[in-house]
């Protein structure tokens, strides 16, 4: 169970993946609907219909989300079959998006790296507590970071080591448990409501920065809600997270 709340001295950051470090959603969009075609499933995800389906945590769950919507009467001929199925689309998805990550699609939000690069500085722990899988996280970081991106981190949760997807607590747990550092003096930084309940749930403070896919969720209880990083300094945190900024900060 996470420490209580009783340190206001920000000693490190949790970084969620899609979305917060960078503006992945309409990427991995992209990568989804090219699986599709490729395995000739009759789907083609809109944007406003992947809006929707972010509400569902994890690439897998999304498309079995989805495949019980549209097809709800679908018996599975074997066992398990239907989660084949999904687990091959994903793969190809995966390969799909790390393509196209590798080729500039995609970028660092504004304000990102010149936090991290902050937080080395001063000596506070980074962490990523994602649902993302490890792949994703790697073709995302490795081209800014470097080969050793890993070493930034002092402790990387994703669906490989947390199942249980946002909203639920157990990625943040992990990490809590293995940075060693009380909930009341880490910050969350996410881009959507599914991250946010997960932080709370844990003990941990929240900052915001939704991208136009999560803009419309609800960010009740976030200690800041804000467009970017960008300009937003390990001072500002500071101050939020000893309870001076009391309402949130709306941008």
């Amino acid at each position: 169970m996470p420490h209580q709340r009783t340190d206001r001295r920000l000693q490190a950051l949790i970084f969620d993946v899609d979305g917060t470090l960078a503006d992945t959603e309409a990427v991995h969009l992209q990568a989804f609907n090219e699986a599709f075609a490729q395995e000739g499933m009759p789907w083609h995800w809109t944007e406003a219909e992947y809006t929707r389906l972010l509400e569902v945590s994890g690439g897998k769950e999304r498309m079995l989300h989805y495949w019980r919507q549209v097809d709800p009467g679908v018996k599975e001929l074997e066992p398990g079959a239907r989660a084949q199925v999904v687990a091959r689309l994903h793969e190809i998805k995966t390969a799909a998006y790390e393509a196209r990550v590798a080729a500039g699609a995609v970028h660092l939000r504004p304000g990102v790296l010149a936090l991290m690069e902050a937080a080395q500085r001063e000596g506070l722990l980074m962490a990523i507590a994602t649902t993302t899988s490890p792949v994703n996280i790697g073709a995302l970081l490795r081209p800014v970071l470097g080969p050793d991106w890993r070493l930034h981190f002092a402790a990387i949760g994703d669906a490989s080591t947390a199942p249980m997807k946002k909203p639920h607590p157990q990625v943040y747990q992990q990490v809590l448990r293995e940075i060693d550092k009380p909930a009341g003096a880490c910050i969350a930084l996410e881009d959507s409501h599914n991250g946010l309940r997960a932080a709370l749930a844990a003990g941990v403070a929240a900052v915001i920065t939704p991208t136009h896919f999560t803009a419309h969720q609800d960010f009740s209880g976030a200690l800041a809600v804000r467009q970017d990083l960008q300009g937003i300094t390990l001072s500002t945190l500071q101050t939020w997270l000893a309870g001076q900024g009391a309402e949130a900060v709306q941008s």
